[in-house]
């Protein structure tokens, strides 16, 4: 137990330092308050990084944390993003679970989506431009003028229009999903519940 002098200086110094959102230890020597630490988060590099690529993206960011009140106000006014609370509400919420501790790799998983979307699209136009040109001209549609695609030559064609669509998804892999990597333009919301074990 605290005597009453070292009792007041102690609340004096907690007060002090939580303004500063900060965690506040004290030193006692034979029941005296002899010394005050005080712990802060420190925003690392790559969440700095993180966030301002996000933005560049013109991507709103939100934090949704469990943590203090003060200590998540800190942190959002010193990266300038919004705050929302709860670890459960954070996951529950997010589009995207990150298992590392790595918030860059938000960016991957944007650069992933984009370029999945445009694959999506190339292969759709690639199956639909064969249908629209192989399809009439098995039907017969250039019969009049002597034109008739064999049935063998459309079913090879069918196959290797396959194998064109599959080849161009293949291309996928060569994407750099390393965290930090990519920095092209994309826009949109995205909220992200960061799991580090």
């Amino acid at each position: 137990m605290l005597p009453s002098a070292g009792r007041v200086a102690s609340e004096r110094s907690e007060h002090a330092y939580r303004d500063l959102a900060a965690t506040v230890l004290h030193v006692v020597v034979d029941g005296e308050v002899v010394g005050t630490l005080s712990l802060t988060d420190v925003i690392r590099p790559e969440s700095r990084q993180a966030v301002d690529a996000l933005r560049a993206r013109n991507v709103q960011v939100v934090m949704i944390t469990g943590d203090a009140e003060a200590v998540a106000s800190s942190v959002a006014a010193e990266l300038g993003i919004a705050i929302g609370a709860g670890t459960d509400v954070a996951i529950a919420s997010a589009g995207v679970i990150l298992a590392s501790d790595d918030p860059r790799s938000v960016l991957s998983v944007i650069d992933l989506s984009h370029a999945s979307y445009r694959k999506m699209t190339q292969n759709l136009w690639l199956a639909a431009g064969y249908n629209l040109v192989s399809v009439p001209l098995a039907a017969g549609v250039l019969t009049p003028i002597g034109f008739v695609l064999p049935m063998s030559v459309g079913a090879i064609l069918m196959s290797l229009s396959t194998i064109v669509v599959a080849l161009n998804a293949q291309l996928l892999r060569r994407l750099d999903l390393r965290p930090g990597a990519g920095m092209r333009a994309a826009h949109g919301t995205v909220a992200v519940a960061t799991v580090s074990g």
